[in-house]
C-alpha cells in the first residue's frame, strides 16, 4: 500500500501546530508531524467510533494487546505481559510519570544530547538535575561520555535515571543490539534505571533494525514507553503505552488511575487499529520516507554541499549541520531569508548550537522547494 502526501492546498486547510504557527508564506519542515494522508483503517476505525458515539472513557487492554502482536511481528518480541502494561496519556506523560516511580526531587536524569527537547523540560518539572552524555561524531551514542554520567549520576543518587531516545531524535541514528546491549551493562554495573522512549520505533528505515530496549538481559528494573504517533501521525489523538520489566511491573500500580483517564478512548481505539491493521500502509511510508531521504541527501549534495548530513537509519528526521556556514543562528536565518521553519539545534543540548532538525516526511515537491528556498538564502547572502 502506498502512502499519500497530502497537496500543499490540503495541508494549509489544516490546523495543527505544524501548518498554523508559522505565515503561509513558509513551508514548515520543522515539528514532527508528517504530511500523509491518514492510513485508511485508522481513518475507517474513527468513523466507526463517530457513528457509534463511541466518546466514552477509555477500557480493555485492545491497545496492549495490539502492541504486543505488532511487537511480535516486527521484532520477534512478545513484549511484557498485560500486567506490566500500562495506559498513559502519551509518551512524555509516561517519561515523566516513570521518573517519578523510579525517583524524586534531587535525583539525576542523565540524557544523550543532542537529544529530543522535552527530556530537559521534563526532568526540570520533576526539580531533576540533568548530566549530558553527548553523542559521538556519527550522532550515536558515546560509551566514552555515558559512563562517566552514569558514575556521577550513582555517586549523587541511587535512584538516577538514563532517558534514551531510542531510536535517537534528532539525529535518527537506530541504536543497535550491541550498542544497547552495552548501555544496559553500563546502566546495571553503575545502579542507574533506565526509562526508553521508544515512539520512533516502527519508524526504522531499509538498513536498520530496531531493538526494544526491554528485550536485552539485564533490563527486568527498566521501563519503556511506546505510541503509534509517530508512526502514524497520530499525535492529536493522545494515548501511549508505559510498559516494564519484570521486576517493576508491581510498581505500575503505584500511579494514580488518573492517569490512564488522561488518554482518549477514540485515541486508544486510533492507535491499537493502527499497530494491528496499519502494518502495509507501514510498510508504503517506510518505501516513501526511504525516498525522501535519498532526495534530501542528492539535494543537500548539489545544492547545500557544506551541510553536515549523516543519513538517518530512522524516523523522519534530518539533523543538519551548519557550523561550515558560518550563520550565528542557522534556523533563524532560514525562517527569515528562506521561509523555511526549521527545529533550531540550540533546543536539543549539547552540540545543536550549529544544527537543525529538518522534517522529511513531505511531498516530495515540497521538500525540494524548501531544500531550493534554503540555497537560495545561502547564495543571496554571499
Amino acid at each position: 500500500m502506498s502512502v499519500e502526501w497530502a497537496s500543499l492546498a490540503e495541508l494549509r486547510a489544516r490546523t495543527s501546530a505544524k501548518w498554523r504557527r508559522y505565515g503561509e508564506d513558509v513551508l514548515p519542515l520543522w515539528v514532527a508531524e508528517m504530511d500523509a494522508r491518514l492510513a485508511p483503517p485508522v481513518r475507517e476505525a474513527l468513523e466507526g467510533v463517530l457513528a457509534r458515539g463511541d466518546t466514552g472513557y477509555p477500557w480493555g487492554s485492545g491497545y496492549a494487546d495490539a502492541y504486543r502482536g505488532f511487537a511480535r511481528a516486527r521484532w520477534g518480541w512478545d513484549g511484557p505481559g498485560p500486567d506490566a502494561m500500562t495506559l498513559v496519556p502519551d509518551v512524555m506523560h509516561g517519561v515523566a510519570e516513570a521518573l517519578a516511580l523510579l525517583g524524586g526531587p534531587g535525583d539525576p536524569v542523565v540524557v544523550t544530547p543532542p537529544v529530543y527537547p522535552p527530556f530537559f523540560a521534563v526532568a526540570a518539572r520533576a526539580r531533576r538535575p540533568v548530566l549530558e552524555a553527548p553523542l559521538d561524531a556519527r550522532g550515536r551514542i558515546d560509551p566514552a561520555t555515558l559512563e562517566p554520567a552514569l558514575v556521577r549520576a550513582a555517586a549523587t543518587s541511587p535512584r538516577a535515571v538514563l532517558v534514551l531516545s531510542n531510536p535517537h531524535n534528532p539525529t535518527g541514528t537506530v541504536p543497535t543490539l550491541e550498542e544497547l546491549a552495552l548501555v544496559a551493562a553500563l546502566a546495571r554495573r553503575h545502579g542507574v534505571s533506565v526509562v526508553s522512549d521508544e515512539i520512533h520505533s516502527p519508524l526504522v528505515l531499509p538498513g536498520a533494525r530496531f531493538t526494544p530496549y526491554l528485550s536485552l538481559e539485564g533490563t527486568a528494573e527498566d521501563l519503556a514507553v511506546v505510541s503509534a504517533s509517530k508512526g502514524w501521525n497520530l499525535a492529536g489523538l493522545k494515548a501511549a503505552l508505559l510498559l516494564a520489566g519484570p521486576a517493576r511491573a508491581t510498581d505500575l500500580a503505584r500511579m494514580d488511575e488518573s492517569v490512564a483517564h488522561g488518554a482518549g478512548h477514540v485515541a486508544a481505539i486510533a492507535h491499537a487499529t493502527a499497530l494491528a491493521s496499519g502494518g502495509p500502509w507501514l510498510d508504503g511510508l517506510l518505501d516513501a520516507l526511504d525516498e525522501n531521504r535519498r532526495l534530501l541527501g542528492e539535494l543537500l549534495a548539489e545544492r547545500l554541499p557544506e551541510v553536515g548530513y549523516h543519513v538517518p537509519e530512522g524516523t523522519y528526521l534530518a539533523w543538519l549541520d551548519c557550523a561550515a556556514l558560518g550563520l550565528e543562528d542557522p534556523g533563524g536565518f532560514f525562517l527569515e531569508a528562506a521561509r523555511v521553519a526549521l527545529s533550531p539545534g540550540a533546543d536539543f543540548g549539547t552540540g545543536g548550537s550549529s544544527a537543525v532538525r529538518l522534517n522529511f516526511a513531505t511531498s516530495p515537491s515540497i521538500l525540494t522547494e524548501a531544500l531550493e528556498r534554503m540555497a537560495g538564502a545561502l547564495a543571496r547572502r554571499r
